[in-house]
């Protein structure tokens, strides 16, 4: 027999971090591994219209990275030395930096801001880079408060926003798509 999806145990507005320790579903650390659990979506969703085969490969290491991210912004810090969740290493960030610059030798020189426009796989792209944006400052919020995020990770998503950014160009470029410059309205 499966296991029942639903538990009952949040009817109350409580849920758990790992570890067991119980806080209140408006928890800071629960809407920050909730918009990962965003991003991840999202990051799967460019992926599903994305039909360049290397960006697929790169897009399927930051979901894996991105539940890392989950795993330890879900982890009560009190309790995390005692349980075993996986570790995000600098090389990780060194690939998105490698993948930004290999993008951005193929790209024209960016002369004017860009709408977030023009294609599907460009749209979701840019809403990727602005869920991970939102990831970021939740984790810069969290550390405002005191409240223990591993440094590594606000490095990383900051990079992954970059990351995204140039990839919605680079796909945008692929696809022979025209930038759309954003004119101000004066």
């Amino acid at each position: 027999m499966a296991l029942k999806i639903y538990t009952k145990t949040g009817d109350a507005g409580n849920t758990s971090l790992i570890g067991g320790t119980k806080v209140l579903k408006s928890n800071i650390r629960i809407e920050t591994y909730g918009t990962i659990d965003e991003l991840n979506s999202y990051i799967g969703l460019v992926s599903d219209h994305c039909k360049e085969f290397h960006s697929n490969n790169i897009l399927s290491e930051i979901q894996d990275r991105l539940f890392t991210i989950g795993s330890s912004l879900a982890c009560d810090p009190d309790k995390a030395p005692k349980i075993k969740i996986p570790d995000l290493h600098e090389p990780d960030i060194t690939l998105l930096e490698n993948e930004i610059d290999k993008m951005n030798s193929e790209l024209p020189e960016m002369k004017f801001f860009i709408m977030p426009a023009g294609h599907i796989v460009v749209s979701t792209t840019h809403i990727a880079r602005c869920v991970c944006r939102r990831a970021e400052r939740c984790c810069v919020h969290m550390h405002e408060e005191h409240l223990f995020v591993e440094p590594l990770i606000i490095k990383y998503l900051n990079r992954l926003s970059d990351y995204l950014f140039v990839l919605a160009r680079y796909l945008g470029h692929k696809l022979k798509v025209p930038e759309i410059a954003w004119k101000a309205r004066l």
